[in-house]
């Protein structure tokens, strides 16, 4: 199966980001979200990261202008029946997950390809809520996607071979360096990264040093192109802790225990960037 047309759930960083990797390539797309106010800004940030692409010469005007006009904004599911492959990338959150997937499961043809862009969330769990389970998948974006290679895919236990190699080929397409891995909290990546993350918080609630020499340490000394408290800015302090009480409720191991200076921040809503203010102020 080749797809030719993507449905995005989701209009906010990743799914702006998602509509744009697809759109420069050539793919039809719909992004959906609650409100056309959502909508509208999300294709506003799309149309302002062509422009910094044109600036760096990587873009001319006449590709933006064919790239803007693949993508249509809606707040209906309904606009989604035509599409050959559905992404959701809404909140990372189970029970939103769920009730949208459910939605879509009512309205989509049987033959429509659905993928999370979920980064901790068990596949086989939400393929089971599903009616398609083999024709569902993990589909991870990493932010900025517009400049991240990397797309990891994941397989759920009912995915099947043609679910698989039809998104892979897509993510080749999109100029993505896709990696298969199975299903287990957090995946690869951030199986990795977000205990690093949380455990600079822990470094950075007992003193041992400020939040910018943290940083550089890591910076300087793993060669990392940002430090984990910027990036965890980057990210949303509120989706790191969310990941962290995923894998301290899936594993039941006390090493994914959340810091409590993060908890602290994001009942604070200090979650970052998103915010104006998380370990730094922007």
């Amino acid at each position: 199966m080749t797809i030719n047309s993507v449905g995005i759930i989701g209009a906010g960083t990743m799914g702006n980001g998602i509509a744009q990797a697809c759109a420069v390539v050539g793919l039809r797309v719909t992004m959906v979200d609650i409100s056309e106010a959502a909508v509208q800004k999300g294709i506003a940030t799309l149309s302002g990261s062509l422009d910094r692409l044109i600036k760096k010469d990587k873009l001319t005007a006449e590709q933006k202008a064919a790239a803007l006009a693949l993508v249509q904004g809606s707040t209906s599911y309904e606009d989604l029946k035509g599409c050959d492959l559905v992404i959701e990338a809404a909140t990372e959150n189970q029970a939103l997950k769920v009730k949208i997937l459910q939605q879509l499961d009512e309205l989509l043809p049987a033959e429509t390809l659905v993928a999370t862009n979920t980064s901790s969330i068990s596949i086989t769990q939400l393929a089971a809520v599903t009616k398609r389970a083999e024709r569902f998948i993990g589909m991870h974006f990493f932010n900025p996607v517009p400049m991240m290679a990397l797309v990891e895919i994941i397989r759920g236990l009912q995915t099947s071979d043609a679910t698989h190699d039809a998104v892979k080929e897509l993510a080749l397409r999109l100029g993505k360096s896709p990696i298969t891995v199975k299903n287990a909290p957090g995946f690869v990546v951030n199986r990795i990264l977000v205990p690093m993350i949380n455990e600079a918080f822990f470094v950075l609630a007992e003193g041992l040093a400020s939040p910018e020499d943290i940083d550089a340490g890591m910076k300087l000394g793993c060669n990392q192109p940002i430090g984990p408290l910027a990036l965890a800015d980057m990210v949303g302090l509120d989706v790191c802790l969310a990941v962290m009480e995923v894998y301290l409720k899936e594993f039941g191991d006390s090493k994914y225990r959340p810091c409590p200076l993060l908890k602290e921040m994001v009942a604070a809503g200090r979650l970052g960037r998103k915010s104006g203010r998380g370990v730094y102020s922007y």
